[in-house]
């Protein structure tokens, strides 16, 4: 069994939908408040978390979740992905969490790392319209998969 203090945990985000941002940051903040030393690595669309001008306004899509008790083509109506992302941010805020900026703070707050992905700024730079400056003042920094590897020697990796 590790020690606390030994514990390590890396979570990849690669996606950037309102309900695939939250898991990632319900489990660092849980890891952090039981001692774990984290570290959070920011990939493709999950860079939208860590984008200031997106970070706090990404959407939930109904469309292709079969988890939706809505059949498939009404999801995809005009409207409905504000309709449900607005849904879910009323469920978020009932449940006291904050919303995506204000929990990268208090995970950074708390001791955790944040990482975008250098590969993912430079291969999407045109397409994001993503630039450095875009990146949220509290992500360490900007690295390279390689740079992750080491950072992540020892760890529980989970890939949101």
């Amino acid at each position: 069994m590790f020690e606390d203090t030994d514990r390590k945990l890396c979570i990849i985000c690669s996606k950037g939908t309102l309900d695939m941002a939250y898991p990632g940051l319900v489990l660092a903040n849980a890891a952090l408040m039981e001692g774990i030393d984290v570290t959070m690595f920011f990939t493709f669309w999950g860079l939208d978390m860590i984008n200031k001008r997106k970070m706090d306004k990404l959407k939930f899509l109904p469309v292709g979740n079969s988890s939706m008790p809505i059949p498939t083509v009404i999801g995809g109506l005009p409207g409905m992905s504000g309709m449900a992302t607005a849904v879910m941010k009323k469920e978020i805020e009932k449940l006291d969490f904050p919303p995506v900026s204000e929990f990268l703070e208090m995970i950074s707050d708390a001791g955790g790392k944040l990482y975008g992905c250098k590969m993912s700024i430079d291969m999407f730079e045109d397409f994001f319209m993503m630039k450095e400056e875009d990146i949220f003042e509290r992500v360490d920094a900007i690295v390279g998969a390689t740079d992750f590897m080491e950072m992540s020697e020892g760890a529980q990796i989970i890939f949101i």
